[in-house]
Protein backbone atom coordinates (compact mmCIF):
# COMPACT_ATOMS: atom_id res chain seq x y z
CA UNK A 1 0.00 0.00 0.00
CA UNK A 2 1.04 3.68 -0.35
CA UNK A 3 3.33 4.82 2.44
CA UNK A 4 4.26 1.24 3.38
CA UNK A 5 8.00 1.79 2.87
CA UNK A 6 8.55 0.30 -0.63
CA UNK A 7 10.54 3.23 -2.04
CA UNK A 8 12.58 3.58 1.16
CA UNK A 9 13.36 -0.13 0.93
CA UNK A 10 14.78 0.03 -2.62
CA UNK A 11 16.61 3.31 -1.86
CA UNK A 12 18.90 1.26 0.39
CA UNK A 13 20.28 -0.65 -2.63
CA UNK A 14 22.08 2.31 -4.32
CA UNK A 15 22.97 3.58 -0.80
CA UNK A 16 20.89 6.76 -0.89
CA UNK A 17 21.01 6.01 2.82
CA UNK A 18 22.50 3.07 4.72
CA UNK A 19 20.94 0.43 6.93
CA UNK A 20 21.32 1.05 10.66
CA UNK A 21 20.91 -2.62 11.51
CA UNK A 22 21.73 -5.82 9.58
CA UNK A 23 23.28 -5.72 6.11
CA UNK A 24 22.49 -5.85 2.40
CA UNK A 25 24.62 -8.27 0.42
CA UNK A 26 25.50 -8.01 -3.26
CA UNK A 27 27.15 -11.19 -4.58
CA UNK A 28 27.78 -12.13 -0.92
CA UNK A 29 29.48 -8.82 -0.01
CA UNK A 30 28.09 -6.07 2.22
CA UNK A 31 27.21 -3.18 -0.13
CA UNK A 32 28.91 -0.77 2.29
CA UNK A 33 32.22 -2.34 1.26
CA UNK A 34 31.78 -0.96 -2.29
CA UNK A 35 32.57 2.62 -3.21
CA UNK A 36 29.25 4.46 -3.70
CA UNK A 37 30.24 5.51 -7.23
CA UNK A 38 31.16 1.99 -8.37
CA UNK A 39 27.96 0.58 -6.81
CA UNK A 40 25.74 3.15 -8.53
CA UNK A 41 27.52 2.56 -11.84
CA UNK A 42 26.03 -0.95 -11.71
CA UNK A 43 22.46 0.22 -11.02
CA UNK A 44 19.85 1.74 -13.33
CA UNK A 45 16.73 3.38 -11.86
CA UNK A 46 13.43 4.35 -13.43
CA UNK A 47 11.16 6.14 -10.97
CA UNK A 48 7.62 7.48 -11.13
CA UNK A 49 8.94 11.02 -11.60
CA UNK A 50 12.30 10.99 -13.35
CA UNK A 51 14.52 14.03 -13.44
CA UNK A 52 15.15 15.47 -16.88
CA UNK A 53 17.40 18.48 -17.40
CA UNK A 54 16.42 21.42 -19.62
CA UNK A 55 18.91 20.26 -22.26
CA UNK A 56 18.22 18.32 -25.47
CA UNK A 57 16.62 14.89 -25.56
CA UNK A 58 19.97 13.48 -26.71
CA UNK A 59 21.86 15.05 -23.77
CA UNK A 60 19.31 13.60 -21.34
CA UNK A 61 19.72 10.10 -22.79
CA UNK A 62 23.53 10.45 -22.79
CA UNK A 63 23.49 10.80 -18.99
CA UNK A 64 23.28 7.00 -19.02
CA UNK A 65 26.63 6.69 -20.78
CA UNK A 66 28.44 9.97 -21.50
CA UNK A 67 30.47 9.70 -24.68
CA UNK A 68 28.20 7.15 -26.38
CA UNK A 69 27.83 7.44 -30.16
CA UNK A 70 24.73 8.87 -31.87
CA UNK A 71 23.98 5.36 -33.12
CA UNK A 72 24.04 3.98 -29.56
CA UNK A 73 21.68 6.76 -28.41
CA UNK A 74 19.25 5.98 -31.25
CA UNK A 75 19.36 2.23 -30.53
CA UNK A 76 18.63 2.91 -26.84
CA UNK A 77 15.70 5.18 -27.80
CA UNK A 78 14.32 2.54 -30.17
CA UNK A 79 14.53 -0.12 -27.44
CA UNK A 80 12.62 2.25 -25.12
CA UNK A 81 9.87 2.83 -27.74
CA UNK A 82 10.97 6.50 -27.79
CA UNK A 83 12.59 6.96 -31.23
CA UNK A 84 9.35 7.60 -33.10
CA UNK A 85 8.06 10.40 -30.87
CA UNK A 86 11.56 11.95 -30.68
CA UNK A 87 11.75 12.12 -34.49
CA UNK A 88 8.40 13.98 -34.48
CA UNK A 89 9.72 16.68 -32.13
CA UNK A 90 10.61 20.04 -33.80
CA UNK A 91 14.37 19.36 -33.76
CA UNK A 92 14.36 15.61 -33.21
CA UNK A 93 17.07 14.51 -30.77
CA UNK A 94 18.31 18.12 -30.48
CA UNK A 95 14.96 19.39 -29.15
CA UNK A 96 15.31 21.04 -25.73
CA UNK A 97 12.92 19.40 -23.28
CA UNK A 98 12.47 22.42 -20.95
CA UNK A 99 12.93 22.61 -17.19
CA UNK A 100 12.27 19.12 -15.72
CA UNK A 101 11.04 18.01 -19.13
CA UNK A 102 7.93 20.25 -19.18
CA UNK A 103 7.66 20.10 -22.98
CA UNK A 104 7.18 16.31 -22.91
CA UNK A 105 4.18 14.29 -21.74
CA UNK A 106 4.52 11.96 -18.75
CA UNK A 107 4.81 8.92 -21.02
CA UNK A 108 7.45 10.61 -23.19
CA UNK A 109 9.53 11.57 -20.14
CA UNK A 110 9.37 7.96 -18.90
CA UNK A 111 10.59 6.66 -22.26
CA UNK A 112 13.53 9.09 -22.30
CA UNK A 113 14.43 7.89 -18.77
CA UNK A 114 14.17 4.25 -19.92
CA UNK A 115 16.34 4.98 -22.99
CA UNK A 116 18.95 6.41 -20.59
CA UNK A 117 19.00 3.11 -18.67
CA UNK A 118 19.16 1.03 -21.89
CA UNK A 119 22.24 3.06 -22.84
CA UNK A 120 23.78 2.52 -19.40
CA UNK A 121 23.06 -1.25 -19.58
CA UNK A 122 23.53 -1.94 -15.84
CA UNK A 123 23.35 -5.42 -14.26
CA UNK A 124 20.87 -4.23 -11.58
CA UNK A 125 17.63 -2.45 -12.40
CA UNK A 126 15.24 -0.69 -9.99
CA UNK A 127 11.77 0.25 -11.24
CA UNK A 128 10.01 2.37 -8.63
CA UNK A 129 6.33 2.74 -9.61
CA UNK A 130 7.58 3.36 -13.16
CA UNK A 131 4.18 3.02 -14.85
CA UNK A 132 1.81 4.23 -12.15
CA UNK A 133 1.12 7.78 -13.38
CA UNK A 134 0.51 7.05 -17.06
CA UNK A 135 -2.38 6.78 -19.47
CA UNK A 136 -3.09 3.31 -20.89
CA UNK A 137 -1.40 3.81 -24.27
CA UNK A 138 1.81 5.09 -22.68
CA UNK A 139 1.67 2.35 -20.10
CA UNK A 140 1.52 -0.33 -22.80
CA UNK A 141 4.55 1.12 -24.64
CA UNK A 142 6.48 1.51 -21.40
CA UNK A 143 5.57 -1.93 -20.06
CA UNK A 144 6.87 -3.40 -23.32
CA UNK A 145 10.14 -1.42 -23.06
CA UNK A 146 10.56 -2.37 -19.40
CA UNK A 147 10.13 -6.08 -20.15
CA UNK A 148 12.96 -5.83 -22.70
CA UNK A 149 15.08 -3.84 -20.26
CA UNK A 150 14.55 -6.28 -17.36
CA UNK A 151 15.57 -9.33 -19.41
CA UNK A 152 18.74 -11.04 -18.13
CA UNK A 153 19.36 -8.66 -15.25
CA UNK A 154 18.45 -8.51 -11.56
CA UNK A 155 15.33 -6.35 -11.41
CA UNK A 156 13.50 -4.87 -8.44
CA UNK A 157 9.98 -3.71 -9.29
CA UNK A 158 8.10 -1.52 -6.82
CA UNK A 159 4.39 -1.57 -7.61
CA UNK A 160 1.06 -1.38 -5.96
CA UNK A 161 -0.73 -2.41 -9.16
CA UNK A 162 -0.20 -6.14 -8.74
CA UNK A 163 -1.03 -7.15 -12.34
CA UNK A 164 2.38 -5.73 -13.36
CA UNK A 165 4.37 -8.09 -11.10
CA UNK A 166 2.60 -11.47 -11.25
CA UNK A 167 5.47 -12.93 -13.34
CA UNK A 168 8.18 -11.98 -10.78
CA UNK A 169 10.32 -14.83 -9.34
CA UNK A 170 9.76 -13.51 -5.83
CA UNK A 171 7.14 -11.10 -4.54
CA UNK A 172 7.65 -9.31 -1.22
CA UNK A 173 4.60 -7.77 0.45
CA UNK A 174 5.46 -4.81 2.67
CA UNK A 175 3.03 -3.32 5.18
CA UNK A 176 3.92 -0.46 7.54
CA UNK A 177 7.64 -0.90 6.86
CA UNK A 178 7.59 -4.65 7.59
CA UNK A 179 7.96 -7.61 5.23
CA UNK A 180 4.84 -9.68 5.85
CA UNK A 181 4.83 -12.20 2.97
CA UNK A 182 7.36 -13.54 0.47
CA UNK A 183 6.81 -15.98 -2.41
CA UNK A 184 5.83 -16.36 -6.06
CA UNK A 185 2.39 -15.19 -7.24
CA UNK A 186 1.03 -18.75 -7.14
CA UNK A 187 2.48 -19.43 -3.68
CA UNK A 188 1.04 -16.21 -2.23
CA UNK A 189 -2.35 -16.76 -3.85
CA UNK A 190 -2.47 -20.29 -2.37
CA UNK A 191 -1.63 -18.85 1.06
CA UNK A 192 -4.75 -16.66 0.96
CA UNK A 193 -3.16 -13.94 3.09
CA UNK A 194 -2.59 -10.22 2.52
CA UNK A 195 -1.35 -10.53 -1.09
CA UNK A 196 -4.31 -12.70 -2.06
CA UNK A 197 -6.70 -10.16 -0.51
CA UNK A 198 -5.11 -7.20 -2.33
CA UNK A 199 -5.04 -9.08 -5.62
CA UNK A 200 -8.74 -9.97 -5.35
CA UNK A 201 -9.66 -6.35 -4.58
CA UNK A 202 -7.67 -5.03 -7.56
CA UNK A 203 -9.19 -7.60 -9.93
CA UNK A 204 -12.68 -6.47 -8.87
CA UNK A 205 -11.76 -2.81 -9.40
CA UNK A 206 -10.65 -3.58 -12.96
Amino acid sequence: MSGGGKSSFVSLIPRFFDVTDGQILLDGKDIRSFKVRSLRDKIGMVAQDNILFSESVKTNILLGKPGASDEEVIQAAKAANAHEFIMNLPEGYDTKVGERGVKLSGGQKQRVAIARVFLKNPPILILDEATSALDLESEHLIQEAIEKLAKDRTTFVVAHRLSTITHADRIVLIEHGEIVEVGSHDELMAKQGGYHRLFQVQQLEN
